[in-house]
């Protein structure tokens, strides 16, 4: 039980360390206020990149699957979010717009 407490406690030193590196907190007020902002932020920015992921996966599952109105539909959905995450800045307007040939291509190949 000795070296179990010992691996564990070295576990949680090691833990420690870890998360002072990623979250180090300024002692500036407005800093601080900045990092929580910063934090919630890439929250949003990651979620919303998580779901136009998904939305284009989508596209690419009915086609394979070979079902033209299933893939219409999700390539409707894909193309508002990349529209929208383009106008918000979150993704580029060049990346966007070979995402959605691709996706236009790919739901043609059923036609």
């Amino acid at each position: 039980t000795i070296f179990f407490s010992c691996n564990l406690f070295s576990l949680l030193i090691q833990l420690l360390c870890v998360c002072s590196e990623v979250s180090q907190m300024a002692n500036i007020k407005q800093q601080k206020k900045r990092v929580l902002t910063n934090e919630k932020r890439h929250a949003a920015v990651s979620s919303f990149k998580a779901s136009v992921k998904t939305a284009m996966k989508a596209v690419y599952v009915a086609v394979e699957k070979k079902d033209l109105e299933a893939a219409v539909i999700a390539l409707n959905l894909a193309n508002k979010k990349l529209d929208k995450a383009q106008a918000k800045g979150i993704l580029h307007k060049n990346y966007v717009a070979r995402q959605k040939s691709a996706l236009a291509t790919a739901v043609n190949s059923l036609r």
